[in-house]
């Protein structure tokens, strides 16, 4: 699939979206806040607008009840469409790394072939030297942006990412979710090899667990990281349990593998 199939597909995912351009005074979502607003799009799991801060979008599911009637928001309905978002996410980031077949040469496919690293055991592609059930290289990081999380008798999830990568953004409210559905047991940690001033800018999809920088990407290199997201998850003695691109088709990321890797290696 080209990029260009793989865009239209996304645009097909929001082909529904009304243009609502419809202003109001004050607009909150969760925890933030903002004014001057004007609607100008309504999807199944968003709406983006104008606003004091900007151009912008919010969760309609973070909308007070009578806003989220207002814009008639439909839970099912936006379930099902980040689903479907996810499923472009991941085919943009295969295509990404691994150009069409179709336009190579066999030389070409050969190489193509080989840009995906073969897990022992699985086969699972991945985009980074395999670590499973073996101790990750050092965790080097340059500076923690909100604060070096306690660690210490937990599971840490590592998550190689970037503010300009779809897949990353669209990882992030699972991790949001894994943080503080298994935050006893667990540890959720970003790392990005961009500079401090460009993490800070993004404001939307809101972390809400640990992340540092590295710019100089050691711990990146040392994994041989070529395609991002790349997450692991490290059981409390160091050991990488879980390792991968976690919307990967049959070897998705989801609460359940969470669950399963730290029930199957906790103490």
């Amino acid at each position: 699939m080209r990029i260009g199939a793989v865009i239209l597909f996304s645009l097909l995912v929001l082909a529904h979206a009304a243009i609502a351009d419809e202003t109001l005074p004050v607009l909150k979502a969760g925890d933030q806040t903002y004014s001057r607003v004007t609607v100008f799009k309504v999807s199944d799991t968003d709406i983006y607008f104008t606003s004091d801060k900007g151009l912008g979008n919010a969760k309609l599911k973070d909308l007070d009840p009578a806003l989220q009637k207002h814009f008639n928001y439909n839970p099912t309905n936006a379930v099902a469409a980040e689903q479907r978002q996810k499923v472009a996410n991941t085919l943009y980031h295969a295509q990404i790394i691994k150009p069409s077949l179709a336009d190579q040469s066999a030389g070409e496919e050969a190489a193509a072939d080989r840009s995906a690293i073969r897990q022992p055991g699985t086969g699972k592609a991945l985009w980074a030297r395999s670590f499973l059930n073996q101790k990750m290289p050092e965790f080097v990081v340059e500076k923690w942006l909100n604060g070096e999380p306690d660690h210490r008798g937990k599971f840490v999830l590592i998550e190689f990412w970037a503010t300009w990568c779809a897949p990353c953004r669209a990882a992030i409210p699972d991790l949001n979710r894994f943080q503080a559905e298994f935050g006893g047991h667990l540890v959720v940690i970003g790392i990005t090899d961009e500079p401090e001033a460009v993490v800070r800018k993004m404001v939307d999809p809101k972390i809400e667990y640990a992340v540092a920088v590295d710019t100089q990407g050691r711990t990146k290199k040392a994994m041989e990281v070529t395609g991002i997201p790349h997450v692991l998850i490290i059981d409390p003695r160091g050991i990488v349990r879980w390792e991968g691109f976690p919307f990967l088709p049959g070897y998705e990321l989801t609460d359940q593998v969470v669950a399963d890797v730290i029930n199957q290696y906790s103490k």
